[in-house]
Order: structure tokens, then C-alpha cells, then sequence
């Protein structure tokens, strides 16, 4: 009982984090340069430059039909959190809007993209793990994809495009919808940092003739242990051996050198490793 009231806390405080800080980027960095951002805030920036209302209202008007139509996609408790987030969001970005007196937090409008997709890509982040979202593009997505054959990122990206197309019309201007753009992409970049943590260990796939010399010296020099794969090749189907490791980036000039010591032949394929789960990680 006590770990699942916990649970409720830090999500709840994720939740109470994530809407701060998407609201200060809205007000901080897009709203003072005229340029937007993807999902609901970057619809309400547009709409708030074609009508007389606040963002914030223009985030729960945007959000109140999508919910009602997805409801039944997102799941009851979910779809609460969902609207509480809303809210949030709504909320603090009106406040800050009307009682947040500070000049142009920064005059360099690129920097202002970057860091307003970094800030509203943490947010995001933090609401996800709490296990809600901002609403938008996200239930959009649920309730397309529950219709359909398409991927949730395809119709966010889809979402996100008309935004940005939009942008153009609205601002009579192309080179903030190239910055909207970048703060977009800053902003999924930041999700992941987020989501999976900013982790500096690699993949590596090593294809080699000396798996047990190989193995030994990595062993020896690393203190790591992997996982030799046994298979064969496409062409003639000869027998092929893989090892299987991860290693943090620094050691990676080092491991190069001891593959061409122990074979000269092998073939390495070093991949990211967004995220590790178990023993030893």
C-alpha cells in the first residue's frame, strides 16, 4: 500500500513538473517571438495569434472534443490524468502569461527555439512518466491508430507538419517555420533524454574467427562479460560466431585496438543503446 501511494506522489509530481515547465517555455521563449512548436501548445500559439483568446483557454478547447471522442481509447485513469495535466498546463500558462513580467528572456530567436524545445520536450518527458500526456497530437494519435494500420509517431509527425505549414500562413514567415522545425526536433530529443536517460554505453556486434582469444581479452581488459551468438553467413552459408557486448563510449578506441590484435578480419557494428534494463546496468 505504502509503494503504491509513492507511486501516486512522484507521478503526480512528474505531472505538476512536466506542466510548469511546457507553460514557462510557451510564455518564455514562442510567444515572444512569434514562431510555434508541435502538438496542443503549438495549436493554441497559432489559434492565439487568429482570436482574442488566452492560450491557455485555447489548449482546453482543443483538448475538450479530442477527449470526449478518446475517451474510450485512453483508458479511465489515464484520461483523468490527461485532464488534470490540461488543466495544469492551462493553467499556469495563463498565469505566467499575465503575471510573469520579464522582458525578452532571450533576443536570438534560434536560441530561443532550441531552448524552448529543449524545456517543452522535458516537460513532456515528465508528464509521460507520470503516466499521462498533454493531450493533442497524443490522443489523436490513440484514436487513429485504434482505427487504423498507421504508427502513433507517424500521425504525431503528420500533426506536427501542419502545424508547422500552418506557421507559414499565420506568421507570413519561413524562416520561423525552419525554427519551428528545430525546436520540434530539440523537443524529441529531449523526450528521449527523459525517458531513457542520457546514456553513454554502446552496442557492439562483433563478427570474428577468434571468439574465444576475443572474449578473453575483453575480460581481461574490461571486467565485461557477453554473449557469443553461433550462426552462418548468407553467402555459402559458412559458420559465422558473433559476439555480443555493451561498453561505454570511452573504451571504445581501446576496443578497437584489441579486435585488430586478435583478429584483423573481424567486422565490428557499433550501434546506440537508448536504453538498459537488468542486472548490471
Amino acid at each position: 500500500m505504502l509503494k503504491i501511494k509513492n507511486e501516486e506522489i512522484k507521478s503526480a509530481f512528474y505531472i505538476l513538473i512536466g506542466s510548469l515547465l511546457i507553460a514557462l517555455s510557451v510564455v518564455l521563449f514562442f510567444v515572444p517571438h512569434n514562431f510555434t512548436t508541435g502538438g496542443t501548445p503549438g495549436m493554441a500559439i497559432l489559434l492565439y495569434h487568429m482570436t482574442n483568446l488566452s492560450i491557455g483557454s485555447l489548449i482546453v478547447l482543443i483538448n475538450i472534443p479530442l477527449l470526449i471522442f478518446g475517451i474510450k481509447y485512453l483508458g479511465k485513469m489515464f484520461a483523468i490524468k490527461t485532464v488534470i495535466t490540461i488543466i495544469l498546463i492551462s493553467s499556469f500558462t495563463d498565469f505566467f502569461t499575465k503575471f510573469l513580467d520579464i522582458d525578452l528572456l532571450i533576443s536570438n530567436i534560434l536560441v530561443a527555439a532550441v531552448f524552448g524545445g529543449l524545456v517543452i520536450g522535458f516537460g513532456v518527458g515528465f508528464i509521460i512518466k507520470g503516466n499521462s500526456s498533454a493531450g493533442g497530437s497524443s490522443v489523436i494519435a490513440k484514436i487513429v491508430c485504434a482505427n487504423s494500420h498507421l504508427k502513433a509517431s507517424q500521425i504525431i509527425f503528420a500533426i506536427d507538419a501542419l502545424i508547422v505549414i500552418s506557421s507559414i500562413y499565420i506568421f507570413k514567415d519561413f524562416e520561423k517555420a525552419v525554427l519551428s522545425v528545430i525546436s520540434i526536433y530539440v523537443t524529441a530529443k529531449a523526450m528521449d533524454v527523459v525517458l531513457t536517460g542520457a546514456l553513454s554505453t554502446k552496442v557492439i556486434h562483433i563478427t570474428t574467427n577468434e571468439p574465444e582469444l576475443l572474449s578473453q581479452k575483453i575480460t581481461e581488459n574490461f571486467g565485461i562479460y557477453g554473449t557469443i551468438l553461433n550462426g552462418s553467413g548468407i553467402f555459402k552459408h559458412e559458420n559465422k560466431t558473433l559476439i555480443f557486448l555493451v561498453l561505454d563510449v570511452k573504451k571504445l578506441r581501446f576496443l578497437k585496438q584489441i579486435i585488430q590484435e586478435c583478429d584483423k578480419d573481424a567486422f565490428m557494428i557499433v550501434m546506440e543503446a537508448s536504453e538498459m534494463l537488468g542486472r548490471g546496468h
